[in-house]
């Protein structure tokens, strides 16, 4: 019955910074959608395939902290290129880390502007599940 992962909704302060942080990710990316609740203003940023569904919340309060309470800790994204994507972090001056596992050539973690870990893999070339 599953067809496709579609979106993830996240809950933004600063719905322009955030854009921008996954624009800086994701080059390619558009904005499929926005409008305007009696609430607060909205977006529907990625591809064909996937996207990301921003609100503006600029009062919220985080409540989650990933690894130490229950809820989501990352969202992963496939990338083509690793090392491009970490040169492309590092001129945009956004930290991260990275993680070695047997199957991916690079597992590069960031966080978003409102603190969401955004994983980007690159799997090895002969791992068959990629």
């Amino acid at each position: 019955m599953f067809h496709r992962f579609e979106h993830v909704n996240l809950s933004c302060h600063d719905l322009e910074a955030s854009r921008q942080f996954y624009q800086t990710l994701f080059p390619d990316w558009i904005v499929r959608a926005e409008g305007e609740t009696s609430a607060s203003r909205w977006m529907h940023f990625g591809d064909r395939q996937f996207y990301l569904a921003l609100n503006h919340a600029p009062h919220a309060q985080r409540n989650h902290q990933a690894y130490e309470s229950i809820g989501v800790n990352h969202v992963g994204f496939v990338i083509d290129d690793g090392d491009k994507m970490k040169a492309l972090l590092d001129r945009a001056g956004i930290e991260y880390y990275t993680y070695d596992s047997p199957e991916t050539k690079h597992r590069i973690y960031v966080n978003d502007p409102d603190g969401n870990e955004i994983e980007l893999v690159e799997y090895q070339a002969d791992y068959a599940l990629k």
